[in-house]
């Protein structure tokens, strides 16, 4: 295999425990140059846990992790503690990754955040908060952008908005995507390979076999197929470029500030065996 070729992450048996509880057994992955790959499954099955395994910010008990040398990870976590007691504004935030204020501006208007410069981070709502991570995940020039529910907060329309920029973003910059999200409707479509996890690989592959999958169907429900027609419909039209950053990401009323369990803080232990897709 050429280096061309080579997985730019690639995990192989990987296991996890927390306090105790098994989070993920014998779990593999890769993700290669450009792909959207997408991780769903239902809560407490070990998502935002593979993220962090894969990205390094959570070491296995079992298996590996095997990432491109010089690899630049761009990673926009499900929720972020801001201190209340120490100011930090956008642009602040933004020069942790990035010291051209130049660069900062147009990072922030390619997410439709443009004005929030000067903005308290601890002060942005919830969804200015998470266009404000993706910014600065922007501006590390990402190989691989990760994204764990960065969607969360916002309204249906809003949602679909944010993952056409999430592909736009693919097409310009040349990365690979890998996320984590409950948007069936939206995120199966949009993807080129789907991972069905609930503490071990249930089933992956296309968008449409896995939507098929009696794995898939058993977590989400036989009424889930119908999320890929309800998606092609809605994204069965023109877009102009950037049409995300003018309309804005539409937010779930009483959103701001909201925060959510993590995805694995109620997992507890279920089947260990791989089903085949």
């Amino acid at each position: 295999m050429s280096a061309a070729d080579a997985p730019l992450i690639e995990a192989r048996g990987l296991g996890f425990v927390r306090g105790g509880q098994p989070i993920l057994a014998r779990v593999d992955f890769r993700i290669g140059a450009g792909e959207i790959v997408t991780v769903v499954g239902p809560n407490g099955s070990g998502k935002s846990s593979l993220l962090r395994l894969l990205i390094g910010a959570e070491r296995a008990d079992a298996g590996a992790v095997i990432r491109r040398p010089g690899l630049r990870i761009g990673y926009v976590p499900q929720r972020l503690a801001i201190d209340h007691t120490m100011p930090m504004t956008v642009n602040r935030f933004l020069a942790l990754a990035e010291a051209d204020a130049g660069a900062r501006r147009a990072a922030l208007m390619r997410v439709g955040a443009q004005g929030l410069g000067d903005r308290q981070m601890i002060d942005l709502s919830g969804g200015q908060f998470q266009r404000a991570l993706l910014a600065q995940a922007l501006l590390r020039r990402p190989d691989v952008l990760v994204l764990d529910e960065a969607a969360q907060g916002l309204d249906q329309p809003g949602v679909g908005r944010f993952y056409r920029l999430i592909e736009e973003l693919r097409s310009e910059l040349g990365c690979a995507v890998l996320m984590v999200s409950h948007d069936l409707h939206v995120v199966m479509a949009a993807s080129d390979r789907v991972i069905c996890l609930n503490g071990h690989v249930c089933c992956e592959g296309a968008p449409t076999v896995v939507s098929a999958a009696p794995e898939y169907r058993a977590l989400f429900g036989l009424g889930t197929q119908g999320a890929l027609a309800l998606y092609r419909h809605e994204h069965d039209h023109a877009h102009g470029h950037g049409d995300g950053l003018d309309a804005g990401f539409g937010e779930v009323p009483g959103a701001a500030g909201r925060e959510r369990a993590p995805d694995d803080a109620a997992h507890r232990g279920h089947g260990r065996q791989r089903s085949g897709a």
